[in-house]
């Protein structure tokens, strides 16, 4: 399998809408929907929507567990389970009708022991003998150390796998320091890699360059939101707009767009190319509704629209 996304805090995402929110009153639901998530299953998921293969390794416990697993075989996603002694966490997000603005309840992970994630680290070692491309997503929950992602790094490194990650906080610093091919850091997680409390406009070139310089990464793609991405390699610099959609829901843009980029990746596309494959599926994920991430028509769409504008 070319293409091998981790999650290590992934999420039962339950979704429904309200006529208003109100407090101190009994809010009355439409039916909710189920669909799995967390960081590197919304990848995985995104990839197949887009037309592509991966394996979706995940960890997952107790009933919420069986669940994703059966969602995701639904959506016909190829997995690689580490069973965890506690259950999978669950997510929710409730929309009111009555202006459309979207909440978002992210529970905590529960504790992962020790010789869960060492055998998640061995379970990845043989998987990564096969892969081109490693995706670590998401954030780790208790009990998993913070250089997780970065031990993750040194097994891509001793298997010549690129090794993109999308994380946040320490995790994400501990895994430049480690070194990685691609990092998707927004511009607070730039100021953080870059010790700035905040970062201009006229820093951003400049502090993405310097994370290439200082090996921690080949490639910097600084997600910028409505406005879209700032690609930075060693030869080149490029912003790629992303256009303007009706937008239903923003969970899994982000995943989307790690999808639409790796993807790429692995089709041996140019970094122009990768990136606004990209942020067409980021924001393809904005049309859709809960976690419904990106749609194959729509991505494409929407990539045509960017390529004649960068």
């Amino acid at each position: 399998m070319k293409i091998v996304t981790l999650t290590m805090n992934p999420a039962l995402d339950k979704s429904s809408q309200v006529k208003s929110i109100r407090p101190d009153s009994k809010l009355r639901c439409d039916p909710p929907k189920y669909q799995p998530g967390g960081g590197g299953v919304n990848v995985s998921r995104a990839i197949h929507k887009l037309g592509g293969e991966s394996l979706c390794a995940y960890l997952a416990g107790g009933p919420d567990g069986q669940v994703m697993q059966q969602l995701l075989d639904e959506e016909a996603v190829t997995q690689h389970v580490i069973p965890i002694q506690n259950w999978t966490r669950q997510n929710f997000i409730v929309v009111d009708k009555s202006n459309n603005q979207q909440y978002r309840f992210g529970m905590p992970g529960a504790e992962v022991f020790e010789r869960e994630w060492q055998q998640t680290l061995k379970d990845m070692e043989n998987l990564c003998q096969k892969a081109d491309y490693i995706v670590g997503s998401g954030s780790l929950p208790p009990g998993v150390p913070q250089d997780f992602w970065a031990r993750l790094a040194k097994i891509a490194k001793k298997n010549d796998a690129r090794y993109i990650v999308d994380t946040s906080g320490e995790a994400l610093e501990l895994a430049a320091e480690e070194g990685v091919y691609l990092l998707k850091p927004n511009l607070g997680e730039l100021g953080a890699l870059s010790k700035k409390e905040s970062v201009t406009a006229l820093e951003q070139e400049d502090l993405a360059k310097k994370l290439i310089s200082d090996n921690k990464a080949e490639v910097v793609v600084v997600s910028m939101g409505p406005q879209g991405a700032m690609l930075v390699s060693e030869d080149e610099i490029l912003y790629v707009p992303a256009p303007t959609v009706h937008k239903k829901s923003t969970v899994g843009a982000g995943d989307s767009m790690v999808a639409g980029m790796v993807l790429s990746l692995a089709q041996k596309r140019s970094l122009t190319e990768v990136v606004s494959f990209g942020v067409a599926s980021g924001t393809a994920a904005t049309m859709n509704e809960g976690t419904g991430l990106c749609k194959k028509e729509d991505t494409e769409k929407l990539y045509l629209w960017i390529l004649s504008k960068v």
